[in-house]
């Protein structure tokens, strides 16, 4: 199953709306096939596995980190292609929650087939916790990334960009880029660091560019902006309040941006949740959200975040410093978002601290009677 795992992180970042998902056939104690979902509307996970495996899944194992789909979308059902082929046992990672898809465990076993279900269901999970979420909710799975010093600070003067974390955490950002669909901006950080928002990870690797997403309520954006301006085959989108300057929206479309009204909040602001919902409708499942301090604090204040990656640089910048957030602020430790299952590890000179808001298993956590333990053979 950690196999199929692998092969399935292939798919970060480029499988949005389905799930990333990774298959693995062995055989006689071997391993004779091995696919992965490369994109939507194409061939899924089993099929290349089934493909690579050719006769030689007669009679074999599937290891697959999601439940085969049992319905014809824009590809066959995988759950008739793995009976087909004649596989004997199916062990599955993941039940699928999407009511549209599922059914495979059921279609598998009444054909004789044995199945196996919960294996490495955590890891499972965590991998297509945007999906998850899209399914459950509706809305995409909201990373919030910051560089900060040690005391918390974006910059080292309100109103001015400049580095703060070294070269290897910036790298690990370009890493974090590559896998998800969309980054997020407000209109201020774009002012102030006027930056490109692409992946960039360097010759020997294939990196793409997520679609850039900035929040503006009044159309002030630079319509000459690098982002406006670049070799990149990602789209730039903006979203703004209904009462925005219809002139600046002309003047910014001319330059490729797409414009996307909504709502206003009783600040000024757009509003996050219609923003995520409009951006879950476009198929984007998963949002880094990279500033600024408002914007940061917003998502917090809205209880909008789920996933937290906080680079910090061991050193103090003091009070000219921009503050990680602004407007949100908790008067005691019971107020206070505690992530869970933090993780602390060192990038270079930084530390980077990473957890969730709520206990990934929220998402995954199984109780349809196709996914119980009792029926596992």
């Amino acid at each position: 199953m950690r196999m199929a795992l692998a092969e399935a992180s292939k798919g970060l970042g480029r499988t949005s709306p389905n799930p990333c998902v990774g298959a693995v056939i062995v055989n006689n104690g071997k391993v004779v096939g091995r696919g992965y979902h490369k994109k939507a509307g194409t061939p899924h996970a089993e099929i290349h596995a089934l493909a690579d495996a050719g006769e030689l899944a007669q009679g074999g194992t599937m290891y697959v980190t999601l439940e085969p789909c049992n319905h014809t979308g824009r590809t066959p059902p995988c759950s008739h292609a793995v009976a087909r082929a004649g596989i004997t046992r199916v062990v599955i990672g993941l039940c699928d929650p999407n009511p549209v898809a599922s059914g495979g465990i059921t279609f598998l076993r009444n054909r004789g087939i044995k199945v196996t279900t919960k294996v490495c269901e955590d890891e499972c999970g965590c991998l297509n916790l945007p999906f998850l979420k899209h399914i459950t909710t509706g809305l995409p799975w909201v990373v919030m990334k910051a560089g900060t010093s040690l005391d918390g600070k974006l910059t080292y003067q309100a109103g001015r960009g400049g580095a703060i974390t070294s070269i290897e955490s910036r790298a690990e950002v370009h890493r974090l880029r590559d896998r998800f669909d969309a980054i997020l901006i407000g209109a201020r950080t774009l002012d102030i660091d006027n930056p490109s928002l692409t992946t960039r990870l360097g010759n020997a690797e294939d990196g793409r560019d997520p679609l850039r997403i900035i929040l503006d309520s009044q159309l002030r954006s630079d319509p000459s902006s690098h982002m406006l301006h670049q070799n990149s085959p990602a789209e730039t989108w903006i979203f703004c309040t209904e009462n925005a300057p219809v002139e600046k929206q002309t003047v910014l479309e001319e330059n490729d941006a797409r414009i996307f009204r909504v709502k206003e909040t009783e600040q000024g602001h757009v509003d996050l949740r219609e923003v995520l919902k409009r951006l879950d409708e476009n198929n984007v499942l998963s949002v880094l959200v990279e500033g600024g301090a408002t914007v940061h604090g917003s998502f917090l204040a809205a209880g909008l975040v789920d996933e937290v990656y906080l680079f910090m640089a061991p050193f103090f910048i003091g009070d000219a410093g921009e503050p990680l957030l602004r407007g949100y602020s908790v008067l005691s430790r019971e107020e206070a978002i505690p992530l869970v299952q933090v993780d602390v590890q060192k990038i270079g000179m930084d530390c980077l601290i990473h957890g969730y808001t709520q206990e990934p298993h929220v998402w995954y956590s199984t109780n349809g009677k196709n996914c119980s333990d009792q029926q596992n053979e």
